[in-house]
């Protein structure tokens, strides 16, 4: 970049986001760390200042007055909501209130945190799915649709804006210890879910690995999308014995009515209906792009991943 980086991170309190802020923090090429967020983060170090930063609402210049060059936008609302709107001016109007503040500040690199997702989770899936593969996100399942539209604002930002290098990674369940995201949310119940009959492969990715490739990125940045996840893959069958939870089989047809009836009655608030498809259906990621355009190769694989959310307590 021709000068010290000056890293704002948006969603800084959250978990991925304060893995991403501690990472930055030991790196000697970093002068800065901007830890955006409206909730106070933990972690302390000289380089990280921490600014109450609400991504919907106008920032006043806040990137132009700290000098910042490359942000990372992590801000965003994961768990599924029956007032969709609320979850929209996090992910839709927050995103686009944090292009204006780059282009206000002169940022010249923005890193987008997408999923794997936003390819939707189908039986007709030609795997593993490479970056040109349509985006076709499972209809209602609202994390996914969002990251799609939000890709969306970002290729019309790169066709409009071609100063700034715009780097989206689309993203395989990141784990680690303390993870949150619907996989873990799921071990809080005594009893998981499983479609009987099915068993797809899952991949994993280590958030050390994660971290690692955010911060090669702003090193060297890299305009683009990539797929990321952590080699080879764990079987949802697996992932429940590494769990130690039972598991109710049930006929996809039991499964989604009562996963759709439990959630339009209040009784459950993890997911709808929709859900139970990234369970039934594999929506594996082919990881050849960001190693050959990127030369990123995790250290750790996806069982590796795993295994080391289940390991954190003991």
């Amino acid at each position: 970049m021709g000068r010290a980086l000056r890293v704002a991170v948006t969603g800084a309190s959250g978990y991925i986001g304060s893995q991403v802020v501690r990472r930055l923090s030991v790196e000697p090429e970093v002068e800065k760390v901007l830890a955006l967020d409206v909730r106070p983060g933990s972690y302390r170090h000289d380089k990280v200042f921490f600014q109450y930063y609400d991504v919907a609402e106008p920032a006043a210049g806040l990137l132009r007055r700290e000098g910042v060059n490359a942000v990372i936008h992590l801000a965003f609302v994961l768990r599924p909501s029956r007032r969709r709107e609320r979850a929209q001016q996090v992910n839709l109007k927050g995103t686009q209130k944090v292009l204006e503040e780059c282009l206000l500040g002169g940022v010249r690199h923005i890193l987008y945190l997408s999923s794997g997702t936003v390819y939707g989770a189908y039986g007709d899936h030609r795997q593993p799915l490479k970056e040109e593969a349509p985006l076709r996100p499972n209809r209602g399942f609202q994390y996914a649709e969002d990251k799609v539209v939000v890709e969306g604002y970002l290729k019309a930002f790169t066709e409009r804006h071609a100063q700034v290098t715009v780097t989206v990674l689309r993203s395989c369940v990141v784990m680690g210890p303390g993870a949150e995201n619907f996989i873990t949310q799921a071990f809080r119940k005594p009893m998981l879910i499983g479609i009987r009959g099915q068993d797809p492969p899952m991949q994993f990715l280590h958030q050390d690995d994660l971290s690692e490739l955010m911060m090669g990125l702003l090193m060297k940045p890299v305009a683009g999308v990539f797929n990321v996840a952590g080699e080879g893959s764990v079987r949802y069958s697996e992932l429940v014995r590494l769990s130690g939870r039972r598991c109710l089989w049930l006929p996809a047809a039991v499964a989604y009515a009562l996963t759709g009836w439990t959630w339009s009655l209040g009784l459950q608030g993890d997911s709808p209906a929709v859900g139970l498809d990234l369970i039934r259906w594999p929506w594996m990621v082919d990881m050849e792009k960001v190693g050959s355009v990127a030369g990123f190769h995790p250290r750790h694989t996806s069982r590796e991943a795993l295994a080391s959310y289940f390991s954190q307590g003991e």
